[in-house]
């Protein structure tokens, strides 16, 4: 569940991007870009592994890449490249990704 939330705010991510400024393409464009796929990308790292402590380790990462893009969508609202309604919306959707996160991480925890 939590990775199909990630997507869709990837794909979100990638198409408001668009339309920032060209200046903008190999610095905030590709920061905000690399770092709402790390997130994705560190849940499915574990898919072929049956470790909880690497599960672990990997959401600690996606949980850390969460952090950045939270900043980063400020970052780009505060410059006007996008509004702060769309900002807050994604922000709200942030949230809930670190609290799945969050949740994820504590029950292998209590596994362990």
């Amino acid at each position: 569940m939590v990775w199909q939330k990630v997507h869709a705010l990837s794909l979100l991510i990638y198409k408001i991007t668009e339309s920032f400024p060209k200046h903008e393409l190999y610095g905030l464009v590709s920061q905000i870009r690399r770092a709402v796929v790390s997130i994705a990308t560190n849940i499915a790292e574990d898919s072929g592994r049956n470790s909880n402590l690497d599960f672990s380790k990997f959401l600690q990462i996606a949980y850390g890449s969460a952090s950045e893009v939270e900043y980063l969508v400020l970052l780009s609202a505060e410059l006007n490249y996008i509004s702060i309604d769309i900002a807050n919306k994604m922000n709200v959707d942030i949230q809930e990704i670190k609290k799945m996160l969050t949740s994820l991480l504590k029950k292998l925890r209590t596994e362990n």
